[in-house]
């Protein structure tokens, strides 16, 4: 034999994991919504249990392995599947100036550390074009946790964006108490100021800089996870829809992001010479942050802890698979 060994032979160490732990880290991370390494890591002992549930028992060594697997391992394991397996939409946004001098811009950057202090944006259904009528996305976001809930809505109107926040906010598992948005005229209007003025507790109502998105990052970053990798850019121009599509996101979507799908959560930001370095905590579900929170009275967590319990994350997929398909095959 030549110098070198077998050169058809495979050179270095075994692999360490088999065909069985990527097949499941693959199945896992499909329903998942294809997280990064770091965040499938994070999900997988909550995941397990129910896929175990789905697909049966794994042996004691597969298991092991797809518990120990590293997040780097875990890319490089699953980027060849990867690699088997770039548009842009129009913005909505019309100013709206009667309100400004009423509804404050924020000027710092809210040091949250607690739950309560929500982000909200609208995404167009438009198909690429913003003439006649069409669905609307409402996207509210929790600055400190995550938690993330969207509403669709008619066109827009002033009356829809009041009745979606009425409701979005009666299923926070914690209270209200800042409200941020765009300068968009669907925002600054005088029933959505009355709905957060006209209570015992007023609710902090305030407004971004112009032409300044960055001031809205948290929500803006959940527009493409929670509204377009669900529907895409296509138009949806059926007024019919508009409850269907509410169901799939109040039962299906939301729970499955806002109860098993981790997100990590920008901790320190600082600059060493030409290098601005973030550091991140560990991923985790928006759940479990209110959870943790001493501003979150017993009762919320409890009903959350309850909900956590009774829902299954495979179950919640094939449902949105089921609800989203009726929807987009759906003609009007």
């Amino acid at each position: 034999m030549a110098r070198g060994g077998d050169p058809e032979g495979r050179k270095g160490r075994q692999p360490r994991y088999g065909s069985g732990v990527v097949e499941v880290l693959w199945r896992i991370w499909k329903v998942a919504e294809q997280p990064c390494g770091k965040r499938l890591k994070s999900l997988l002992p909550g995941w397990l249990p129910h896929y175990e549930a789905g697909h049966g028992g794994l042996p004691r060594g597969t298991r092991a392995g797809v518990l120990g697997v590293s997040a780097a391992q875990i890319d490089r394991l699953l980027a060849p599947r990867k690699a088997r397996a770039g548009h842009h939409g129009r913005c909505g946004t019309k100013p709206g100036g009667l309100l400004k001098t009423q509804i404050p811009v924020r000027t710092d950057n809210w040091d949250i550390t607690r739950p309560g202090f929500l982000e909200a944006d609208t995404v167009a259904h438009c198909g690429g074009s913003l003439e006649g009528d069409f669905i609307w996305s409402v996207t509210y976001t929790d600055i400190h946790s995550g938690w993330t809930a969207n509403r669709a809505v008619w066109n827009k109107g002033a009356h829809g964006i009041v009745e979606a926040t009425r409701e979005v906010e009666g299923t926070l598992p914690f209270e209200l108490l800042g409200f941020d948005t765009d300068n968009g005229s669907k925002f600054l209007d005088w029933r959505l100021l009355r709905h957060f003025q006209d209570r015992p507790k007023a609710v902090g109502f305030t407004r971004s800089r112009p032409y300044k998105k960055d001031d809205n990052g948290h929500v803006e970053r959940k527009n493409w996870t929670h509204v377009r990798r669900l529907l895409g850019y296509g138009r949806l121009e059926d007024p019919d829809l508009v409850g269907p599509l509410n169901a799939l996101y109040r039962e299906c979507w939301e729970p499955l992001h806002n109860y098993f799908l981790p997100s990590a959560k920008l901790e320190t930001k600082c600059r060493e010479g030409a290098k601005v370095i973030r550091r991140h905590d560990k991923p985790k579900p928006p759940c479990e942050r209110p959870l943790a929170s001493p501003d979150v009275g017993a009762e919320a967590k409890r009903r959350l802890r309850t909900e956590l319990a009774r829902l299954n994350p495979f179950e919640l997929h094939r449902r949105l698979e089921d609800g989203l398909r009726a929807i987009l095959h759906r003609r009007p």
